[in-house]
């Protein structure tokens, strides 16, 4: 089945972009469009990223699973496996400058000052989760900033307006 995810939101394209940006996690991307793989197969050819790349795949809702069950006669439990969900992407937003230059730099932002800004971030939401105004008015960034560095990261995510850990399926 071919399906086509639709980008409206401008803070999406940083999970867009970010799904891709180093050479492995392009490789795993490709690899889990041509079928379906377990994290197990993915970490054997690519490596300790490989099921990190997929942990984001997951939270960014780029790849689907299931359930695979071993051989018959087998004493191995039920693996999950991965691939992709979409086969197209429709890019369709508009937004202002500031919104855009935003997202821009979420998207860019190097590994370390973003982790720096995750911690502050996590440190916030604590266990219960915040209102996501009250995250953003108190790190004095935008919430078209905040909402893309929420989808830049894999440990927390949106929950109506609230700000919460990310919870895997």
């Amino acid at each position: 089945m071919n399906r086509i995810k639709v980008v409206n939101d401008p803070s999406e394209l940083v999970s867009t972009f970010r799904a891709v940006d180093t050479e492995i996690k392009r490789e795993i991307f490709k690899e889990v469009s041509a079928g379906w793989r377990t994290a197990q197969e993915i970490e054997d050819k690519f490596g300790s990223e490989g099921p990190v790349a997929l942990k984001i795949f997951n939270k960014m809702k780029l790849v689907e699973t299931r359930w695979q069950q071993p051989p018959e006669g087998s004493q191995q439990k039920p693996v999950k496996a991965y691939h992709t969900y979409y086969s197209a992407f429709h890019i369709n937003t508009s937004c202002s400058v500031f919104e855009i230059s935003d997202v821009i730099a979420a998207a860019g932002m190097t590994d370390k000052d973003f982790k720096k800004v995750e911690a502050k971030i996590l440190k916030m939401i604590g266990e219960e989760g915040k209102f996501a105004g009250d995250v953003a008015d108190d790190l004095k960034i935008s919430q078209t900033m905040l909402k893309s560095l929420v989808k830049r990261s894999a440990k927390f995510d949106y929950r109506g307006h609230r700000i919460e850990i990310h919870e895997e399926e």
